[in-house]
C-alpha cells in the first residue's frame, strides 16, 4: 500500500499509508449446521427481525419462542440436510458465496489493485456484517461501499441488511465514509446475465419448454399496500427479460413463493400456478427461474426443485427443469462488478 504526506501537513511530516476503500458483500445467511440448536439460532434470529416479521413483540414472540422454534428447526434442518455441502461442511449459499466473493475481488483487484479490499457477510448468522465492518475498520478502510446482494428492494431484505449495516457502524469510534449499493433489478448487465442464463439451459433442452415461471420470493401483501416497491421491481425485471430476450408475454409468468403464515401473500403462488399450469393449460413442459436470488440456496435448491416440482408432476407436469440462480458465473460477476465500480465513483478510479 502506498504512502503519502497528509493533505496540508509540514513537509518533514513522515509519510502515511492510504486509506482504503471498503467493498462488503451481503447476503440473507445461512445456519452453523442443519442440527436442532444451531437452526434454533438461526431462525430465532431470522424470525425476530421485524422487517420480516412485524407483528407487535408481545404477540409473536411467545408464538416464537415456545412453539415454531421447538418444531421448525426439526423440519428445517430435515430441509438443509438435503442440500448441504457435507463435503465442504457448509451450506450451499456459504459455498457459492464464497466463490462468487473470491471472482468480484479479482475483478475489483483488476480495477482497482490494492486500493480496495473486498469481502462478504450475512444478515443472519456468521460471518456477521458487525464482525466484518470491524475487520475493514482495523484493515484500514476509511470508506466502505455495502453492497446487499439483493437484486430488489424489500424491507426484508435490502432495509434490514442495510440496518444492520448502520448498526455496526454505531460501534466505531471512527466511522468510515459510507455508501449503500440500490436494487439493481433493471440494471442491463442484470438483465443480461439472467437472460444469459436463459438462453443457456434452454440452449441445452431437447424441447423447448411450454412456459418460463419467473418465480420471486413472496411477501405479505399488506406490504405492498404499505408501499414496499419490490412487486413492481419484480414485475420490471420480468417485462425487461422477456423484452431482452424477444418473448411474447405467453413464453413466460411471474410467480411468488416461500408463503409464511396465515395471511395472504403476493399471488400468483408458484406452487400453485405451476399444477395449474399442467392441469389446466396443459403445460406439461416448464421451466423455472429464480431472479431474486443472487445466490442457489434452501429456497431454490429445496423448494423449488423439490417441493414446486413435486406440486407440478402430482399435477400432471412432466418435464420439469430449474434454471440455476446467477452464482459466480462470469456474466453476474461482471454485472455486480459494473455496478460496484458505478457506486464507486468520486472515490476511485480505475486504473484501466
Amino acid at each position: 500500500m502506498s504512502a503519502t504526506c497528509p493533505m496540508h501537513a509540514p513537509k518533514d511530516h513522515p509519510k502515511v499509508p492510504r486509506g482504503k476503500t471498503g467493498i462488503l458483500l451481503a447476503n440473507l445467511g445461512t445456519p452453523d449446521h442443519y442440527s436442532y440448536w444451531p437452526m434454533r439460532r438461526y431462525l430465532n434470529e431470522f424470525l425476530s427481525d421485524q422487517r420480516v416479521i412485524d407483528y407487535p413483540k408481545w404477540k409473536w414472540q411467545p408464538l416464537l419462542q415456545l412453539i415454531i422454534l421447538t418444531k421448525r428447526p426439526f423440519t428445517s434442518g430435515e430441509a438443509y440436510k438435503s442440500i448441504w455441502n457435507h463435503e465442504e461442511g457448509e451450506s450451499p449459499l456459504m459455498t457459492i458465496t464464497k466463490a462468487k466473493t473470491k471472482k468480484f475481488r479479482a475483478a475489483m483487484e483488476d480495477l482497482y489493485g490494492d486500493d480496495v479490499i473486498v469481502d462478504f457477510c450475512m444478515r443472519y448468522g456468521n460471518p456477521s456484517t458487525k464482525s466484518k465492518v470491524r475487520k475493514m475498520v482495523e484493515a484500514g478502510c476509511e470508506r466502505i461501499l455495502f453492497f446487499p446482494l439483493y437484486p430488489h428492494y424489500a424491507g426484508a431484505t435490502t432495509a434490514t441488511a442495510n440496518d444492520s449495516f448502520f448498526d455496526a457502524l454505531k460501534k466505531e469510534a471512527w466511522q468510515p465514509a459510507a455508501r449503500t449499493v440500490p436494487a439493481y433489478f433493471e440494471h442491463p448487465d442484470y438483465i443480461d446475465a439472467l437472460a444469459k442464463s436463459v438462453e443457456t439451459a434452454y440452449g441445452k433442452m431437447e424441447t423447448r419448454p411450454d412456459i418460463l415461471v419467473v418465480s420471486y420470493h413472496g411477501m405479505p401483501l399488506r406490504y405492498l399496500m404499505q408501499g414496499d416497491p419490490y412487486h413492481c421491481q419484480c414485475s420490471k425485471t420480468t417485462r425487461l427479460l422477456k423484452e431482452r430476450l424477444g418473448w411474447e408475454d405467453t413464453d413466460l409468468v411471474t410467480t411468488f413463493q416461500s408463503r409464511f403464515g396465515p395471511e395472504e401473500w403476493l399471488q400468483p403462488y408458484t406452487v400453485e400456478e405451476v399444477a395449474r399450469l399442467a392441469e389446466e393449460d396443459g403445460k406439461k413442459n416448464i421451466a423455472v427461474i429464480a431472479p431474486a436470488f443472487s445466490a442457489d440456496c434452501i429456497e431454490t435448491l429445496e423448494e423449488i426443485n423439490e417441493e414446486i416440482k413435486e406440486s407440478f408432476e402430482e399435477a400432471g407436469g412432466e418435464h420439469f427443469t430449474y434454471i440455476p440462480c446467477l452464482n459466480d458465473d462470469d456474466a453476474h460477476i461482471k454485472a455486480l462488478s459494473q455496478i460496484a465500480q458505478e457506486n464507486l465513483g468520486g472515490w476511485l478510479t480505475p486504473s484501466s
